[in-house]
Order: structure tokens, then C-alpha cells, then sequence
């Protein structure tokens, strides 16, 4: 092997290494947190040596989020794009971001900062380069699940139920009702994927809402 293939593995693999030590120090202080001297110093690095593989913060950060996703989430791509009836691979994508959220709290705190972001640069690049493919297969699923309602509200608040019950939950555990086992991510699917059947259940209800809400954008 020629010693240039020898460099360019070294740069890839240094490179891998980068991006995940620096999912934690992103997800610890947000985009404007964080410098790249910062970065550089916490991984021993000198700013030059940073500035080699990134040429910004910017690049850095959306190639972070992009690596986080695309190491996280694949498992749950592929449930969606899965064989299964629309409510088995529904539960089975609850159950999974359930487990991802507990576990990996970097994970979630990098994405609580992704949503707090407003610079719209950037949510693009996100949208269409680490968020857009999943997001599809949520829709794709949601339309399946009942095609009268508004897949893409539905896919929202799919995601969203997940998400918000971790994203709350230090102020959570101080509120009226809260026990222990809500925290597992299990009991928080089985609670989700209950609300969405009942809901979903009653076509009637959610024609009837879709409807008026349909006619509330018109005025």
C-alpha cells in the first residue's frame, strides 16, 4: 500500500474521530457555545490542525449533526422502510426513538440546540441533508396509518410526542403525577402509540377536525 492510501485513511479515520468527540461539546453548549479553538483545545489539537479537515465552525457543526443522525438513526430508517403493517412498524419506530432518546443523552441534547437554532441557513442544509429522509419515511407512514388526516402534521407530532417527553423531562419529574416508570422508554411508547390508535381510531372525529382546520387556512 502506497504511502499516500496510508495518509488518506489516517486523514478519514482522524477525521471520524473529530466528529464524534465533538457531538458532546455541541451538545453541551450549542452552536454559539462552542469555538473551534475550543474544539481544537479539548481534543489536543492546535486550531491549524482543526481548520485542516473543516474549513469552519459551520462546516464542522452540520457535519457533527449529520454524523450523530446518520450513526443513530439508521436502525430506525430502516423499520420504517421495513415490510411490516403500517401499526407494527409504527410501534416499532416509537419504541426505537424512545430508546435512542434515553440512552444517549448527547444525542438529545444536540438536537434540542438543532431545533433552538433560527439561523435558516443552516436548518436548510440541515433539513435537506441529515433530516429529509427520515422525515419522508415518517410522512410516507403517517399517510399510510390514515390517509384523511395531514401526514405532515401527523409525522410532527409523531416525533414530537417522543421527543418533547425527554426534552421536558428535568422540569417533568417536579410535576404533579410523575412517577418513575414514566421515565422508561418503553412505558412512553406503549402511552404514545395508545394515544395515535385512539385517536387514529376515531375517522369520523378526525375528519370532522380536519375539515375545520382545513377551512381556518382559508380565511
Amino acid at each position: 500500500m502506497g504511502n499516500s492510501m496510508i495518509q488518506i485513511i489516517t486523514k478519514r479515520k482522524t477525521r471520524e474521530e473529530i466528529l464524534e468527540l465533538s457531538v458532546p461539546l455541541f451538545a453541551r453548549c450549542g452552536y454559539d457555545g462552542v469555538s473551534m479553538r475550543d474544539i481544537a483545545a479539548a481534543m489536543g489539537l492546535t486550531p491549524a490542525a482543526l481548520y485542516y479537515h473543516f474549513t469552519d465552525k459551520e462546516n464542522l457543526y452540520l457535519d457533527v449533526v449529520m454524523h450523530a443522525c446518520r450513526e443513530r438513526s439508521a436502525e430506525l430508517k430502516g423499520i420504517l422502510d421495513g415490510l411490516g403493517s403500517p401499526w407494527t412498524r409504527l410501534e416499532e419506530y416509537v419504541a426505537g426513538l424512545a430508546r435512542l432518546n434515553a440512552t444517549d443523552k448527547d444525542f438529545l441534547r444536540l438536537m434540542q440546540w438543532v431545533m433552538l437554532d433560527s439561523n435558516e441557513t443552516r436548518q436548510y442544509k440541515l433539513a435537506e441533508h441529515v433530516f429529509r429522509d427520515q422525515f419522508v419515511a415518517v410522512h410516507s407512514l403517517a399517510a399510510e396509518l390514515d390517509p384523511r388526516h395531514d401526514a405532515h402534521m401527523l409525522a410532527v407530532s409523531i416525533i414530537g410526542l417522543v421527543f418533547f417527553h425527554f426534552e421536558a423531562g428535568t422540569t417533568r419529574q417536579f410535576m404533579p403525577g410523575h412517577r418513575t416508570q414514566q421515565d422508561n422508554p418503553a412505558v412512553l411508547a406503549q402511552h404514545v402509540i395508545g394515544l395515535l390508535r385512539n385517536s387514529l381510531g376515531k375517522s369520523d372525529e378526525g375528519t370532522r377536525y380536519r375539515t375545520v382546520a382545513d377551512k381556518s387556512c382559508l380565511k
